[in-house]
């Protein structure tokens, strides 16, 4: 009488076993049983670490299962992140700036990299040699990305703001075309259409040099992303920067092939040597983020404290300390 009972509760654990192996992990059974994590990438090149390590397998290597999915800009990725799509973002630093400001639910885990090779792009029938011939012109950028950003960097090293000229909100492929029409005097745009617009503008291409910005890329994490996959996320970003160090060529070859057409080989063969690369937490990011903020509140009227303290409270370093102690020097 005891045997069929016996038979019914055996099977019942095993099922119940099956089930828990099945939901153990919060995101899921993946290739090997390994935890899944959502990437939102853009393709710039200072997030060129994200597709070196997508090319060369090294999620795999760190134990998670990564899907990496490329967003026009920064700002489009970081949408991502805070609408739920990805758990981790590729974002530049003034759209995280902006969402810390607004309140998101957001946190900067890592600067993956900097830049500071700006361009301002005109014509020469506009005559516009230095930044304060910009008073009074129409000057296309696209808002808020750290492009508008290091825009309103160009106006104040010659004590102008954006009152003193008419700002056009354009997507960043279509500053080239904007200059082309005669629609706009000037744009500042990413880098990856400085080559296009000097081909386009032909012999009216003009363009002043400006270091005075130095951009970051950030790795920024949504509230569903783990600081386990997050910490294997960042083992893997820093040995891709490694990888660019010891042999920029194949690394350039790396983000080419993941690119898929996006980026060109001129361009990424010219720029991406201007890139620092570095998976980082410091005082001076947050020195320049603090600096942002503080713009970013009265151009873009943002609630919240631009106060160095108050920010630091949207970092978290636990990942990239758990990955490497000595890349953390922020407190």
């Amino acid at each position: 009488m005891t045997r069929p009972r016996t038979m019914a509760a055996l099977l019942m654990a095993a099922l119940l076993c099956a089930l828990t192996a099945a939901c153990g992990t919060g995101t899921g059974p993946t290739d090997g049983d390994r935890p899944a994590v959502s990437i939102a990438a853009s393709d710039y090149l200072g997030g060129a670490p994200v597709y070196v390590a997508q090319e060369r397998a090294l999620w795999a290597a760190e134990g998670i299962d990564a899907t990496v999915t490329t967003q026009p800009t920064g700002r489009d990725a970081l949408n991502a992140v805070l609408g739920g799509q990805a758990q981790l973002g590729v974002v530049g630093d003034l759209p995280a700036v902006s969402a810390a400001l607004g309140g998101r639910e957001l946190r900067i885990v890592a600067d993956l990299s900097r830049f500071s090779d700006w361009r301002l792009l005109t014509r020469t029938d506009r005559k516009i040699t230095g930044f304060d011939d910009l008073k009074g012109r129409r000057i296309g950028v696209p808002q808020g990305t750290n492009v508008e950003y290091a825009l309103s960097r160009m106006l104040a090293s010659a004590r102008l703001t954006t009152a003193d000229v008419t700002v056009v909100n354009l997507a960043p492929n279509q500053i080239t075309p904007a200059l082309a029409r005669g629609d706009v005097d000037a744009g500042v745009t990413f880098p990856s259409f400085y080559d296009p617009t000097r081909d386009t503008l032909a012999n009216r291409y003009a363009e002043l040099p400006f270091t005075g910005y130095t951009a970051r890329t950030l790795l920024v994490a949504g509230p569903e992303a783990s600081e386990e996959t997050t910490t294997a996320v960042l083992r893997a970003l820093r040995k891709a920067q490694q990888g660019i160090a010891a042999d920029p060529p194949a690394a350039r070859k790396a983000v080419l092939a993941q690119s898929k057409g996006a980026l060109q080989a001129d361009y990424v063969d010219s720029f991406q040597p201007r890139y620092a690369y570095g998976a980082t937490l410091t005082p001076e990011l947050l020195d320049d983020l603090a600096q942002e903020a503080a713009w970013a509140k009265t151009a873009q009227n943002l609630p919240g404290s631009a106060d160095r303290t108050v920010l630091l409270k949207h970092l978290n370093p636990t990942p990239l300390t758990a990955a490497d102690p000595t890349a953390v020097t922020i407190r």
